[in-house]
């Protein structure tokens, strides 16, 4: 296979920036499908599909169980993967295609299916995506951080170059997916038809299979086997059991875990909501683009810049200070989105401070562990790690299942819209509640209790110097 990777076998040396870039590629990839999937399934269901809300939010919600237990499956078949191309490109290159056409076959369900048949099917698909295909992509390409190099700073310098690279995902999708679907509609009047939604999709999947193909082509895996095993023979084993003792007194892993989950919860809720109130409260899907990408820009920008302060200031400052400015967007876009202006203004301190806080969460959960294994003597890294991955994607299936729920329940009804009728009052109050008002009080509580709990880097330095002796 022809490669434009670094050329040299070292997995300790640095790597070219061609290898730096294409692997930065892959994430941009997965991350439109990811972003079409955040932010336009649900309306495609309630929309197009004409399905309930509140069943479809269950069936999401039961479907998290299932993506949980896929992760640790699939994770065990990339450590026992064995080909010429390594343990993870090959599963990039297998399953990319498989990953396109099932998302496109996600949101293909003929209305005159009965509603028994759509719903089935909705189960059916929605597992195939993110349990199956998605996770066959994602797994393996956050393995290859490890397969790729030995080397530390490249693999901290991929990981940074993958966060950017997954924003710059999240901003094609928000500025083109809306002109796609219009462009692409049946119908002059309503841009949510099957016909939209299809078309839109091939030409995504096209696009992921091609960024995906070229990160395959533009990295190498140069850690081997031997190597890794040798690795695993110097490290002592512990049991699952002693693994889980030790992560559940340990509080303040408990602690990040939680917040994981509730900034997960938070992001995708506004995701989803950002479609309905462009929709519903601003009457403007030409809205989407300038609301989505405010955050996502601003998100990417402080990426770049909150390195150099992490250093002076420390991980839980600026995560705590991330998590205020966060909570200061939702209130000041409460009182004073009315005007595009303010509205750009607001969603760009929420975005601001999902990076902060977004840039320090894997280094301080990693501190978290490390702190466990200093009292306990138990390096608990890889259940702890799979256990914060698990809250994640709980947050994020359960914040799209919330939102799902509480707008069955307020009385959507997408019929009424192709009747030219409005939705009821108590749907216009749910969505600008669930934008705006939940996630503001779930961001003001994670930033008191990082204020007033989270002293982890201060005990750190305690026990280095031998000054804890306090028992978790």
């Amino acid at each position: 296979m022809i490669s434009f990777a670094t050329k040299h076998d070292d997995p300790q040396a640095a790597l070219g920036w061609n290898e730096r870039i294409g692997f930065g590629v892959g994430r941009f990839g997965f991350q439109m499908i990811n972003a079409v999937l955040g932010s336009f399934l649900t309306i495609y269901f309630t929309n197009v599909a004409l399905l309930d809300a509140g069943i479809v939010a269950s069936i999401i919600a039961v479907s998290k169980v299932f993506d949980g237990i896929s992760d640790l499956i699939i994770g065990n078949i990339v450590d026992h993967t064995k080909s010429k191309m390594g343990k993870g490109r090959v599963w990039l290159f297998r399953m990319c295609i498989p990953y396109a056409v099932s998302t496109v076959l996600l949101m293909f369900i003929p209305q005159t299916w009965p509603a028994l048949v759509k719903y089935i099917y909705v189960f059916l698909m929605y597992n195939i995506v993110n349990s199956v295909f998605m996770t066959f992509m994602f797994v393996p390409y956050f393995s290859m951080i490890s397969l790729v190099t030995r080397n530390g700073f490249e693999r901290g310098l991929l990981g940074n170059i993958s966060e950017i690279f997954s924003t710059l995902g999240s901003i094609v999708i928000n500025t083109f997916f809306i002109a796609m679907l219009t462009r692409f509609s049946s119908s002059a009047e309503n841009i949510y038809t099957q016909q939209a939604f299809t078309v839109t999709n091939i030409v995504v999947g096209i696009a992921v299979v091609l960024v995906v193909m070229i990160s395959i082509l533009c990295t190498k895996e140069r850690v081997t086997d031997t190597e890794m095993a040798q690795a695993e023979e110097k490290t002592e084993k512990v049991s699952t059991i002693k693994s889980i003792k030790a992560l559940v007194t340990n509080k303040y892993w408990l602690i990040m875990v939680i917040a994981m989950f509730v900034v997960f919860f938070v992001v995708i809720m506004f995701s989803v909501g950002a479609v309905y109130y462009c929709q519903y409260i601003l009457k403007d899907m030409a809205d989407f683009a300038w609301m989505s990408n405010s955050v996502s820009i601003a998100q990417m920008c402080v990426m770049f810049i909150t390195p150099f302060f992490m250093k002076k200031f420390g991980k839980r400052a600026i995560y705590t200070a991330g998590m205020g400015i966060v909570s200061l967007g939702f209130l000041g876009f409460g009182f004073f989105g009315n005007s595009q202006t303010m509205m750009m203004i607001c969603n760009a301190l929420k975005g601001a401070g999902i990076g902060m806080a977004g840039g320090m969460a894997l280094g301080m959960l990693a501190d978290t562990i490390t702190y466990g294994k200093m009292k306990t003597g138990v390096d608990a890294v890889g259940l702890g790690n799979a256990a914060a991955s698990a809250a994640q994607k709980l947050g994020m299936g359960l914040g799209t299942a919330v939102f799902g729920w509480v707008l069955s329940m307020s009385g959507f009804d997408a019929v009424l819209d192709q009747q030219g009728l409005p939705q009821p009052d108590a749907v216009y109050m749910s969505i600008e509640a669930m934008y705006t008002w939940v996630p503001l009080v779930l961001c003001v509580l994670v930033f008191i209790i990082m204020l007033l709990f989270f002293d982890l880097e201060k005990k750190m330095t305690q026990m280095e110097k031998g000054e804890e002796n306090e028992v978790l």
